[in-house]
């Protein structure tokens, strides 16, 4: 699989303030569609290099015993839009319907998570102010989580802050495998001659497993080396850490830490420096 380009913008972008950007898009290609439409429309190009692909776990077990037992949790709690559909799957095989779930507290991470849960006829009643772990801790008070049962569906691999900080307030947490993000097969040439060229404007990542992967697709080699002149753009300061910890700079970190907060961030990066090619500048730049 290669690195796929969208066509250049026409004339119809004219005015349009990513007009003549050309972005390179990290997420997994079924993720992608909203990210690449939002861009699309504000004039941009885009180039999708997908760095991961969601996989089910090596085995169910785990997952099935928790779902067989959901009645007794009283907090279930997503930290990725990710664990939703194979949550959903395994309840189904369980024979289980969301109506299992009725007396339960659901959390979801931010609002993507939300409505994909909201679509599925779930209302999460925890969706915190800033999207990230820290930010669903900031919603509890430690005291209401003693001897609460809570199960975190989530990724194999992923931070343990949240679980490990809820144990320590007095909660029984069970952590399962809800889906793993495995390192896709792709030809990274032809983006690889566009950075030699310095043909590239942005670079946009949307998690730390984006990052990480993306470093790996390009034979682990520093990422300001792969990526020359090119802004980085990133989601938020976890997925901007994890880019500075790789070799490279975060140009853009979004406040919001959402789809939209992203472009809006790229966006103001632009129109603070319209003649901007996407080379790094002084200064990282964000936006609400």
């Amino acid at each position: 699989m290669m690195a796929q380009a969208r066509e250049r913008t026409t004339e119809f972008d004219a005015g349009k303030p990513l007009t003549g950007k050309r972005i390179v898009i990290t997420r997994a290609r079924a993720q992608a569609q909203n990210l690449v439409a939002q861009i699309e429309s504000l004039g941009g190009e885009v180039v999708e290099l997908p760095t991961i692909e969601i996989a089910p776990p090596d085995d169910f077990t785990a997952f099935d015993a928790a779902v067989a037992r959901i009645e007794t949790y009283h907090w279930l709690i997503f930290t990725s839009v990710n664990g939703v559909e194979p949550f959903l799957a395994r309840l189904q095989h369980g024979g289980k319907s969301i109506l299992s779930l009725a007396a339960l507290k659901v959390g979801a991470i931010g609002p993507e998570t939300a409505n994909k849960l909201a679509a599925a006829g779930i209302e999460a009643c925890l969706v915190p102010e800033r999207f990230q772990a820290e930010g669903i801790l900031d919603a509890f008070k430690p005291d209401d989580l003693k001897g609460k049962r809570v199960l975190i569906p989530r990724a194999a691999e992923a931070r343990e802050v949240l679980p490990n900080t809820l144990r320590e307030w007095g909660a029984t947490v069970d952590v399962v495998t809800a889906y793993r993000t495995v390192l896709p097969v792709v030809d990274v040439a032809p983006l690889a001659e566009l950075f030699r060229q310095r043909r590239v404007d942005v670079v946009a990542f949307t998690s730390s497993s984006t990052v990480k992967n993306f470093v790996r697709l390009f034979g682990d080699r520093s990422l300001g080396e792969i990526t020359a002149a090119s802004a980085l753009a990133c989601i938020g300061p976890i997925t901007a850490r994890t880019v500075e910890d790789l070799g490279g700079r975060a140009d853009i970190v979004a406040v919001e830490f959402t789809i939209s907060g992203l472009v809006r961030a790229i966006v103001a990066f632009f129109q603070r420096d319209p003649k901007s090619n996407g080379g790094r500048g002084e200064r990282t730049w964000s936006a609400t």
